[in-house]
């Protein structure tokens, strides 16, 4: 736990002992009063914009004010989150965090402009987003080993897609590849999750390994084929796909996570409230049948200090595959 919400919960926590609640300097302001911005660090339509709007109603409703979505794309998202980073730590501006602006891009971006760790109060968990290994369905494979076989003995016939260079779409094919011996095949980087669906529904890649949410209908509807899935069970709505730890790849079983985060040094008053009305909204039965029936795992009870400790774990596995891989920003 960070020394200073440390201090002041222990300064809080003394106060209430004391019957001192009321004394100024330790009363809390009260907090919200006024809309609240969710930044989104990508353009409309990606799996981190859908994610923020799942919760954009249930928080207001819990929060009492209106939350208020504004896309600050660019970057691979680094703009919007250094935007956020760099506001002011009242708790009203706050940014949708995700494994590409608060891992893939601390890692193979030079002079980002923010740590994930340092420069954020990173509160809670919205979902686990299961990623998806999918081809279209043109390529003559329908498993996941025929898929390993093609791409060793063709790789140049196969273009991948992920929402930027250096993104997490990149950095979950170069793991794989890093995982079954697969070279040779080409990255081709979009800029974010929208343009990233029409190439690979047109043919113009081949395959990818991102967040299932934003592919699913076309899964449903067998305009792209899924091969595998990095969740802790199968899929309901895809249930012979299986994951990748059966197909014995535990190493690429991670789901992505996507959070709310606010700038370092907000009030912990002010993070508590975001965390419970998060955590409420998304124990809600409806969050829950919402966020299911699009392919997303409804996050686990996790302190900030817990998701901090997760993210800093997944920083360094994944510094492991950009330093083997040879990944490279744009």
């Amino acid at each position: 736990m960070p020394a200073r919400r440390k201090a002041m919960g222990q300064i809080a926590g003394l106060a209430a002992g004391l019957g001192l609640g009321g004394l100024p300097a330790l009363a809390a302001e009260k907090y919200p009063t006024r809309p609240i911005t969710l930044v989104v660090p990508f353009p409309p339509g990606g799996s981190v914009d859908v994610m923020a709007r799942q919760y954009t109603e249930a928080l207001g409703r819990l929060l009492g004010v209106p939350i208020v979505v504004e896309n600050k794309a660019g970057a691979g998202g680094s703009i919007g989150s250094q935007f956020v980073a760099r506001s002011k730590p009242d708790g009203y501006t706050l940014v949708a965090s995700s494994q590409s602006s608060h891992l893939a891009n601390p890692l193979v971006q030079p002079n980002l402009g923010y740590d994930p760790l340092k420069d954020f109060d990173n509160i809670a968990l919205m979902g686990r987003q299961p990623n998806v290994l999918l081809v279209h369905p043109s390529l003559p494979v329908k498993t996941f080993a025929e898929f390993v076989a093609y791409a060793k003995q063709y790789p140049e016939r196969l273009n991948f897609c992920s929402a930027g260079a250096g993104s997490m779409g990149q950095l979950n094919v170069e793991m794989m590849q890093l995982a079954t011996g697969i070279k040779g095949t080409t990255h081709v980087p979009y800029r974010g999750g929208s343009p990233l669906i029409t190439a690979v529904l047109s043919n113009e890649v081949q395959f990818g390994l991102d967040n299932l949410v934003i592919f699913l209908s076309h899964i449903q509807a067998g305009k792209l084929r899924a091969l595998a899935v990095a969740s802790p069970t199968r899929i309901p709505q895809i249930p012979d796909v299986p994951t990748f730890a059966e197909l014995g790849f535990p190493q690429l079983n991670q789901p992505s996570w996507t959070g709310i985060a606010a700038p370092a040094n907000t009030p912990a008053h002010i993070v508590a409230a975001i965390h419970k009305a998060v955590r409420t909204a998304a124990t809600e039965q409806s969050m829950v049948d919402n966020l299911k029936s699009r392919g997303v795992i409804p996050p686990e009870e996790m302190s900030p200090e817990q998701l901090e400790k997760m993210m800093a774990e997944r920083l360094k596995a994944y510094a492991e595959v950009v330093r083997k891989a040879g990944v490279k920003p744009e």
